[in-house]
C-alpha cells in the first residue's frame, strides 16, 4: 500500500503495519498496562532489618529475671521495627511482545483509516520559535498533534513546548498511551520506515 507525503508524493509501505483491523479490546489492554506500569507502590514500613540501632543484646541471657532480649529493636519494643512492614508493591502488567506490535499495528491502522495520520518530509524549524512551529502546523490544519521523527533536535523541542497539546517524540520512545492521547500524529517519512521496520 501506499501512504501519500505531504499531500503530494506516496511511499510505500506494509500492508501488515498500516493495514491491520482495528482491535480496541487489545489497545484497551496494552494502554492500561503501559499506564498501569508507570505507577509505583507508596506504602512502605520498616522491619526490624531497617530500623536503626539494635545491634547489642539488651542484657545477658540469663540471671536477671526478666525475658530474653536479643534487640530493641524487635517488633514488641517501642521504635522497634513493624512484625509484617508493607512493601512497595508493584503494579506492572505482563503484555508480551506480540501483544504489544498487534496493538501499535492496529493503532497506526486506525490513524491511517481516519486520516489522522500525516507523512512529512521534515518538521524542523530553522530558528527556536514557536510562532515557525504554529505556522508548520496550521499549514497542516492540525492543532492536538503528536510529531514524530527519528529524532528530535533541540529547536523542533523548543518551538513546540509551549504550544499546547502539542508533543514530539522519536521513534525509539513512542507508546500507545502518546498514540490514543493525541487527535492527529504528524511523522517524517524517514521516521514511518523506521515504524514499519519495529512492526513487522
Amino acid at each position: 500500500m501506499e501512504i501519500k507525503v505531504n499531500g503530494a508524493e506516496a511511499i510505500k509501505v506494509s500492508e501488515e503495519a498500516f493495514n491491520s483491523a482495528y482491535n480496541e479490546s487489545l489497545i484497551h489492554q496494552v494502554v492500561i498496562a503501559f499506564l498501569a506500569g508507570a505507577r509505583s507502590g507508596t506504602k512502605q514500613q520498616k522491619s526490624r532489618s531497617d530500623v536503626s540501632g539494635g545491634g547489642k543484646k539488651p542484657w545477658r541471657q540469663k540471671g536477671t529475671g526478666r525475658a530474653r532480649a536479643g534487640t530493641s529493636r524487635s517488633p514488641i519494643w517501642r521504635s522497634g521495627g513493624a512484625t509484617f512492614a508493607a512493601r512497595p508493591r508493584s503494579y506492572e502488567q505482563k503484555i508480551n511482545r506480540k501483544m504489544y506490535r498487534g496493538a501499535m499495528r492496529s493503532i497506526f491502522s486506525e490513524l491511517l483509516r481516519a486520516g489522522r495520520l500525516h507523512v512529512v518530509d521534515s518538521f524542523k524549524v530553522e530558528q527556536p520559535k514557536t510562532k515557525e512551529m504554529v505556522n508548520k502546523l496550521s499549514q497542516l490544519n492540525v492543532k492536538n498533534a503528536l510529531l514524530v521523527s527519528t529524532e528530535i533536535d533541540k529547536n523542533t523541542y523548543l518551538s513546540m513546548r509551549n504550544i499546547p497539546n502539542v508533543d514530539a517524540r522519536d521513534v525509539q520512545s513512542l507508546d500507545p498511551v502518546a498514540l490514543v492521547t493525541h487527535e492527529n500524529v504528524v511523522i517524517t517519512a524517514e521516521a514511518i520506515k523506521l515504524v514499519e521496520e519495529m512492526l513487522a
